[in-house]
């Protein structure tokens, strides 16, 4: 057991923090190595080059988060199955998700692939950043098994509760996509085909580390007496991971959306909203963890019936969510400028992206609550929800920007974030309680508990 972290004993806080930090230094540590890629494409190619890229965020947002979500979804009944220590149904559940994953792959790799130029020009892709577009797409999206790879062995290891294999995968992976970029851009002169290849080669690493250790663990070696996975198994994983897959894909429709407006205004414009996208998810990074972290928590806690950890859980991650936000949305509203600048070169672009940044930092306690609510909820087994909660965030996010781009220009955008934040949060804070309240009261927990539960001091051991 020395492999794996068992997150229903024990003190709270503790449990949480110690699987918490390691997994913040992996997301940071990704989110370093995406902006180095951003920062060298952008100040060894130009401003045309990371417009390039960035027009490819939201499309690979839509695949990468499609594959991350059914990972996260399978993720969770393991999670369960080792909270409440069925190994052998474990076992079974993880030989189901390697099934599911090849077949998963070789689909979205086919439709990503053959249907890229189709969706780029419905983007309204400029033809000055169309071609580097199309090379950029080819290679990430042909490399696609190597990050489906790495997501379904990483989900697998947090809900063992490790969360330090996948850390050592990043440092490994960081170092190498650095160096490469470096090699393939300035050196070997390859242009944007170059910081994807690093992507995916450093991609290709960061799953051998983590199968590396999934294979090492003892009780997930298969036994004699183990059945293989059936069609009910495979139905259950996908009943919990589709909805999943759907949110994110759903969100990154939304992104996408404005994207075509962001296109439609010129190229300058798209520069800035990839620099501002990526300072978004950068700084959204240590609530979207203390997410990660709640939904690993709650599937184990609720596989065992500790709805009274799970409680307490909520406190210690929503107290970690509201911490980043006072840290990180501060920097964002008083220092646009100085980020912009780190990115872009032209005033116009920095001007632009600094109408855009002071609107989310405000705001950025949405989108930070709502990781972990929506992970905690997703936790519990209860997927549908989130997705509901996605095609709200979708609505809201195109709503806003077809009304007042026209009025607001480039800082619709920003508008459009905040509102669809906030309406996923609502939805999904409402449901957590809900559900929870339901759950625990299934499972016998008494309400004198509940009541004592609620006011037990959030770092205190039980």
């Amino acid at each position: 057991m020395a492999n794996t972290t068992d997150l229903t004993t024990g003190r709270v806080s503790r449990a949480i923090l110690q699987f918490y930090f390691p997994l913040l230094a992996s997301a940071l540590l990704q989110q370093f190595y995406s902006f180095a890629d951003t920062a060298i494409v952008g100040r060894g190619l130009g401003d045309n080059a990371l417009a390039a890229v960035g027009n490819m965020g939201s499309l690979c947002f839509l695949i990468f988060g499609f594959s991350m979500g059914l990972a996260n979804g399978f993720s969770v009944i393991a999670a369960q199955h080792y909270g409440e220590k069925n190994y052998a149904q474990l076992r079974r559940t993880l030989r189901a998700m390697i099934q599911l994953g090849i077949g998963i792959t070789v689909l979205l790799t086919a439709l990503s692939i053959g249907f890229l130029r189709q969706i780029l020009l419905l983007l309204q892709t400029d033809t000055l950043i169309l071609h580097d577009s199309l090379v950029y797409g080819y290679v990430i999206f042909g490399g696609l098994f190597s990050s489906i790879a790495y997501n379904m062995s990483g989900g697998i290891l947090r809900a063992l509760g490790d969360s330090r294999t996948p850390l050592k995968a990043i440092i490994l992976s960081s170092v190498l996509n650095i160096g490469l970029d470096s090699l393939f851009i300035f050196v070997l002169h390859t242009g944007v085909a170059g910081a994807a290849a690093a992507t995916v080669v450093s991609q290709i690493i960061s799953a051998a580390v983590c199968i590396r250790k999934l294979r090492s663990i003892d009780f997930l070696n298969r036994a004699e007496s183990d059945e293989w996975p059936d069609a009910a198994l495979h139905g259950r994983l996908l009943k919990n991971g589709i909805p999943m897959a759907l949110m994110n894909s759903i969100t990154a429709i939304g992104c996408m959306t404005v994207q075509y407006f962001v296109n439609g205004l010129g190229v300058a414009f798209t520069s800035a909203y990839a620099a501002c996208s990526k300072y978004t998810n950068m700084f959204m990074q240590p609530a979207c963890t203390a997410g990660a972290t709640m939904s690993a928590y709650t599937g184990q806690n609720f596989g065992a019936k500790r709805f009274d950890r799970i409680r307490e859980g909520m406190h210690v991650c929503t107290g970690i969510a509201l911490i980043s936000y006072a840290l990180l949305g501060t920097v964002m509203y008083l220092f646009p400028e100085a980020l912009a600048s780190l990115l872009l070169n032209g005033d116009d672009q920095i001007r632009y992206a600094a109408e855009f940044l002071p609107v989310c930092g405000v705001m950025l306690f949405a989108v930070d609550l709502l990781f972990v609510y929506r992970n905690a909820v997703q936790g519990m087994g209860f997927p549908f929800v989130p997705m509901l909660s996605g095609i709200l965030e979708m609505t809201l996010r195109v709503g806003t920007i077809f009304l007042f781009i026209g009025e607001l220009g480039f800082r619709a955008t920003a508008y459009a974030e905040i509102f669809a934040w906030t309406g996923a949060l609502l939805v999904n804070a409402a449901a957590y309680y809900g559900i929870f309240a339901r759950e625990s009261r299934n499972a016998g927990v008494q309400p004198e508990i509940q009541r004592q539960q609620r006011f037990r001091p959030v770092f205190r051991s039980r």
